[in-house]
């Protein structure tokens, strides 16, 4: 692994999707190949997870839904991440391994370390080299989502876990963590999570 794994990650409506896509832009802008993934999805396989995990109208326990995402995850990671960083190719991620670390770990209550020790034997190494957490209030960013999906309506008191959980993880992790307020406009956002990842590679 020569290359770039970086992950956007936060909690709902931290303009993840977004900051990444920009981000990704302006790196293809610099001559840079980049391969843009999502969390969970990003294969077949993954995406038929995706639907299972995110619609409304089924309930999966924490641990199959911790199990879940894990499976979707390793897919990826054998089928389109592990490959493209082998080929040269920088990832962009929208959400990563830590997503689970934060959701299920600690806003389910699983435990940080064993939603972790779930999906290390399924990475086979392939783990991202900076996480880019965008930062915003849980209240606000509830406020932003247009539609939620089934763990986005979860309700504020569960975001502030998940807020929590990732928070502990960056503290644990500082040189693989960059975190970002997101209270400033859009554009600053972009540029700042851009130089960032350009003072690293």
């Amino acid at each position: 692994m020569n290359r770039p794994y970086v992950a956007f990650e936060g909690i709902e409506g931290a303009g993840k999707s977004t900051v990444a896509q920009r981000v990704g832009v302006r790196l293809e802008a610099d001559g840079v190949r980049v391969v843009r993934v999502r969390e969970p999805g990003g294969t077949p396989v993954g995406e038929a997870i995706r639907q299972i995990l995110l619609s409304h109208e089924l309930a999966p326990e924490p641990w199959t839904e911790a199990l879940l995402f894990a499976a979707a995850r390793a897919q990826l990671a054998a089928e389109v991440v592990g490959p493209a960083l082998e080929d040269g190719a920088w990832v962009v991620s929208d959400r990563s391994v830590y997503s689970s670390l934060a959701y299920q770990g600690a806003g389910r209550g699983l435990g940080i370390q064993k939603v972790r020790s779930v999906n290390e034997p399924g990475l086979l190494g392939v783990w991202p080299s900076l996480v880019v957490l965008l930062a915003v209030d849980p209240g606000e960013g509830l406020a932003r989502q247009e539609v939620g999906d089934r763990i986005g309506d979860e309700g504020v008191d569960f975001q502030r876990a998940v807020a929590e959980g990732f928070t502990q993880t960056a503290a644990a992790e500082p040189d693989r963590f960059v975190t970002i307020n997101t209270h400033m406009p859009l554009d600053e956002v972009v540029e700042t999570a851009y130089r960032e990842i350009r003072i690293r590679w």
